[in-house]
């Protein structure tokens, strides 16, 4: 048994014994000795075993429960390059804090695998939304999610103006920003109402505070917008579709939070790149956090966008 291996045995050990009754803990003592002496596939067993913990035993209301600090860098491997605009911003403990306004986020569904999914499909999401990949990127192109906080040359200042619960301020700008890509001024008014910011006075704060950014986002994903529900009701499995949901095909899955987010430019067709980008993302980082089941309708290339 390698040092290592030996390590990881005591670990799981130490935790067994804090956690389990007599005959359990015989069991995962057993099965801690096979994963020690397994070789190569030492290293994923240890992963999955530290999440099996982590979340049926641990405190798994917390994100952090489910996304460690090396998780992040795992999913986040490029995010500091000097070629990202957004290096320094998306720190790990800006996004435990967001999350913890959200306590539902991560901690809500049937079993661990649904709580994981939620936050791999967030991720997926919010990555696809400030990539800086290619094709051929270092690591693949999956490795280069949170690269921008906000859009370098907006076609517009995103303001609708015949929005009047939601009036623009003159001179400010409501293009995309944070990890989300928060956009138009109709999303900046609520989501600051929410939040304790001036989304509308204000709007350049969810590119400056990575705290604010990452809440923005989450308020996005955890917030219906009639018709649409919200992205979170629809990963742990609270969406139920109307009868014009279901003559649209909008089925739950991952697929349905991409329409949520940009269904008009990507859903109803087949081979969108922007649509497959966000399934390799969701792909690359359920292997990461160990997702057992991704879920059913990975795309919305056969689903009606709301509008």
């Amino acid at each position: 048994m390698s040092k290592t291996s030996f390590a990881h045995t005591q670990q799981i050990a130490q935790m067994a014994r804090s956690l389990l009754s007599p005959v359990l803990l015989a069991f995962f003592l057993a099965a801690a000795s096979v994963v020690s002496n397994a070789g190569v596939a030492e290293a994923w067993h240890w992963h999955g075993w530290r999440h099996i913990f982590r979340g049926r035993y641990g405190h798994h209301d917390h994100i952090s429960s489910i996304v460690s600090e090396d998780d992040y860098a795992s999913l986040f491997l490029h995010k500091d390059d000097a070629a990202c605009p957004a290096k320094g911003f998306y720190n790990y403990s800006a996004f435990v804090s967001a999350a913890e306004r959200f306590p539902e986020f991560g901690s809500t569904g049937r079993n661990f695998d649904t709580r994981r999914r939620e936050v791999a499909a967030f991720l997926a999401q919010i990555s696809h939304e400030t990539t800086g990949g290619w094709a051929t990127a270092p690591d693949g192109p999956f490795a280069w999610g949170l690269c921008f906080k906000e859009e370098l040359t907006p076609p517009s200042n995103y303001c609708d103006a015949n929005n009047t619960q939601w009036p623009c301020v003159p001179g400010k700008s409501y293009h995309g920003r944070g990890p989300m890509q928060l956009s138009w001024n109709y999303n900046y008014g609520p989501a600051g109402e929410a939040l304790d910011f001036d989304g509308l006075g204000n709007p350049e704060v969810v590119a400056s505070d990575p705290v604010v950014a990452f809440k923005a986002a989450l308020w996005f994903w955890m917030t219906p917008q009639p018709p649409k529900p919200s992205c979170h009701d629809v990963m742990v499995g609270r969406y139920r579709p109307t009868r014009a949901d279901k003559a649209a095909n909008r089925r739950t899955g991952f697929g349905l939070t991409t329409n949520i987010i940009n269904g008009g430019l990507e859903c109803n067709r087949t081979g969108n790149a922007q649509a497959d980008d966000r399934v390799g993302y969701y792909r690359h980082y359920g292997d990461i956090l160990g997702v057992r089941n991704l879920g059913p309708n990975l795309d919305c290339a056969n689903q009606l966008p709301f509008s």
